[in-house]
């Protein structure tokens, strides 16, 4: 059972106090449209390699989410214990969180693409009681993977497998049995009722510095996020809501999955990334919006020419995980009809800032946008003191949806007595309150004692023609200390990129010698976590075991 050291009390007086916390679940906005409009369709799910679309209304969720939480409890499931999920974009998943919230239970959603290395850490750190997996998904076997951990894991009770047709299926199990019939589903879900402040949400983040944390979250810190997200984008039950992002992530548990819920809208579910696939969903669907990472909207920028029209019903587009290059926004906003927002966030606190809609289209290029509503943010220098507008420091953050810990690493929550957390972050704030991304703080690459501006170099090189994504980190040197290396990929067509091609452009550019990459290495892909974001520790780690020639006088 999971236990929280860390009290929510010092912040909960205000945060009622504001309106930012309302003790309400999710399954309290569920049960508001299940009795409103149970016919209306509460998720629309395609999986891509079956060609399958499946329609389910909130009424026939809310009988099968019944079900399957009778069903969970008397598989043993107790409040406060981990249920954990390692699904795609699949309605089950959905259905499963509705299900622990019901009986007190904790949702685990784990990335499809881990493996044996990151579940054996995972599901003995959450001591998780049941995992739900599909048996095969994208040609490979989670049944047999898990089978070859279940020694590992002495805490994992049950694994349901969806689609076995065995003993252990999840259809077997938490479907097909009658459950409801055999409890008393209304004295069980009074017994296991949950409030505002108790953990529903079991998140690891993407490890893009190492090994995953495991971030706690309650319906209060969720929906403090999901509300004034939902109200600066000026969202409602009129919007349809597409989700390609994963499930398994912040951005799409929360925007996917409980956002249209609050909304009392319909989430359409897309399980593979396939831009001829995603094309045919909103030509089918109209959704309004989405939230993704910029190679998706990148795909739907270059299909737009081909497919004039088709994809008008897309209002916005917020982009997030990394900023988004100014040549890809320009683009954009004379292809598509959507509306860009950028955005910024953490799996610890959702998006913390956003553009507004009605911002002029270069502030998406060039900003990451105001903190919304009960969110703060600060940027502050090597000292803790705050830094004027314009200048780069250390981005902290806090306010009503920062998460409540990590499990069982009290040590690194970070936050300090008056409530500010440690991001990571560098970045700068303008006179209005935008901040812009600058890079992480352990990205920083010290040249000569000169800090290079990572950021604003790859979005430079974003805009070269031959390539398509960039990373740029340090490698050592004995007497500069640092030298800036670039690694990218390239667009169909272009085979080579020289470091001379590299130089050159970026001197058109009017950039600084200083700021020059010394290294150039084209990959055929980049290394990158679930959510699309390039995984630097990764590319640092490469790049550690290069040695350059002593450096030239620039």
């Amino acid at each position: 059972m999971i236990t929280p050291t860390y009290s929510v009390q010092s912040r909960r007086e205000s945060m009622i106090e504001s309106g930012a916390w309302n003790n309400n679940t999710i399954t309290y906005y569920f049960d508001l449209t299940v009795a409103s409009t149970p016919d209306k369709p509460a998720i629309i799910g395609y999986q891509v390699e079956q060609n399958e679309r499946k329609t389910i209304s909130y009424g026939e969720l809310d009988r099968i989410v019944t079900r399957m939480a009778a069903g969970l409890a008397a598989l043993g499931i107790e409040k406060g214990e981990v249920v954990s999920c390692q699904l795609p974009n699949w309605w089950q998943t959905t259905a499963l969180f509705l299900a622990c919230v019901r009986i007190g239970a904790i949702l685990n959603p784990l990335m499809p693409i881990f493996r044996e290395r990151e579940l054996r850490f995972m599901l003995r750190h959450a001591q998780s009681r049941i995992l739900v997996i599909p048996q095969r998904f994208r040609g490979f076997d989670y049944a047999a993977m898990i089978e070859g951990l279940r020694a590992e894991l002495p805490d994992l009770k049950q694994v349901l497998t969806i689609g076995s047709h065995d003993e252990n299926s999840f259809e077997t199990q938490l479907l097909e049995r009658a459950w409801e019939r055999e409890t008393d589903t209304q004295a069980l879900f009074a017994e296991r009722l949950i409030g505002g402040d108790d953990v529903v949400q079991l998140l690891y983040t993407s490890g893009t510095t190492g090994e995953p944390k495991g971030v706690l979250h309650t319906c209060n810190t969720l929906f403090a996020n999901a509300r004034p997200y939902s109200e600066r984008l000026q969202l409602s039950a009129d919007d349809i809501v597409w989700m390609a992002s994963p499930l398994a992530h912040q951005t799409g548990f929360l925007y996917g999955m409980m956002m249209p819920i609050y909304l009392q809208g319909t989430a359409v579910l897309q399980d593979i990334w396939d831009l001829d696939y995603a094309l045919r969903v909103i030509k089918a669907e109209q959704p309004t919006f989405t939230m993704a990472s910029t190679p998706f909207l990148a795909d739907l920028v270059e299909a737009a020419s081909q497919h004039p029209g088709e994809l008008d019903s897309l209002k916005i587009f917020v982009a997030a995980g990394a900023p988004i290059p100014g040549a890809l926004v320009e683009k954009a906003a004379t292809r598509l009809k959507t509306q860009i927002v950028s955005a910024w966030g953490m799996t610890e606190t959702g998006a913390v800032t956003m553009t507004r809609p009605e911002d002029d289209t270069s502030v998406a290029s060039h900003t990451d946008g105001v903190a919304l509503p009960y969110m703060e943010v600060l940027v502050i220098d090597a000292e803790g003191q705050p830094l004027p507008a314009g200048e780069e420091g250390y981005l902290m953050v806090r306010g009503a949806s920062l998460f409540i810990g990590y499990l069982k690493r009290p040590e690194l929550y970070g936050v300090d007595a008056d409530g500010w957390f440690p991001t990571g972050d560098l970045a700068r704030m303008d006179d209005n309150g935008y901040i812009r991304i600058t890079g992480r703080s352990k990205d920083v690459v010290v040249r000569g004692g000169e800090n290079i501006p990572v950021i604003e170099i790859e979005n430079l090189l974003y805009k070269h023609p031959a390539i398509a994504s960039a990373a740029l980190v340090g490698c050592p040197d004995d007497r500069l200390g640092e030298r800036l290396c670039a690694y990218v990929t390239l667009h169909p067509g272009y085979e080579t990129l020289t470091l001379n091609d590299v130089v050159d452009y970026l001197l058109e550019q009017q950039i600084s010698k200083t700021y020059l990459p010394e290294y150039v290495e084209v990959m055929p892909g980049m290394p990158q976590t679930p959510s699309g974001k390039i995984q630097k520790f990764k590319l640092r780690e490469r790049a550690s075991r290069i040695r350059l020639a002593p450096a030239k006088h620039r």
